[in-house]
């Protein structure tokens, strides 16, 4: 079946189309989760979430439509932005800080299992993400999430991450990216 849109990976006749679905594929190839059915299975429900709450994030900026500009529908933003900082993403939050603490083989440090796993690396993107585009809604709950900061700086330590956050191969977040920080979006007295 052709994919939809990028990111599009092509291995032999395999043609894999969409964020989670490729990681399911190459994580266990990677070492990037355990190879058993349960470890996969949690980290691509990690993953499906965390694709769903980046969406939700997104749409605060294109709270209409994505084709139409930010600034034709700049009211209707700031409501969606109000409900994203003050109900959703905290929700969102608590849930993965919950995941975490419930891990005991991950000691508070790893979504699924022991050993780093994909859904960290892309829970750490997401704290980074919000960092910058809700960097006021994001400091009114990180105090309650321990075990995300340590997550965080757990993968930010790791030495291959670690060059990669320091190389030009990173691209920085800016404004005509997917994710962008709007300040009247961050919402600071909700």
């Amino acid at each position: 079946m052709p994919p939809f849109a990028p990111p599009v990976l092509r291995t032999g006749e395999l043609v894999i189309a969409q964020t989670a679905n490729t990681l399911l594929f190459l994580g266990p190839r990677l070492g990037l989760v355990s190879a058993d059915e349960s470890s996969r299975l949690a980290a691509n429900q990690l993953q499906l979430t965390l694709s769903d709450f980046a969406a939700e994030g997104h749409d605060t900026h294109h709270p209409i439509a994505s084709s139409l500009y930010y600034e034709d529908q700049k009211s209707e933003a700031k409501r969606r932005a109000v409900s994203f900082v003050t109900e959703r993403m905290p929700k969102f939050l608590r849930y993965f800080e919950r995941v975490l603490a419930r891990n005991e083989r991950g000691h508070g440090r790893h979504l699924v299992g022991a050993e780093l796993s994909y859904a960290d690396l892309s829970m750490a993107q997401v704290l980074w993400w919000l960092g910058y585009a809700f960097p006021n809604g994001l400091a009114r709950i990180e105090r309650e999430l321990p075990h995300l900061r340590e997550l965080r700086a757990h993968v930010a330590s790791r030495p291959r991450v670690a060059a990669y956050l320091q190389s030009d191969r990173r691209l920085p977040f800016s404004e005509d990216d997917l994710f962008r920080h709007y300040p009247e979006l961050d919402v600071e007295n909700a």
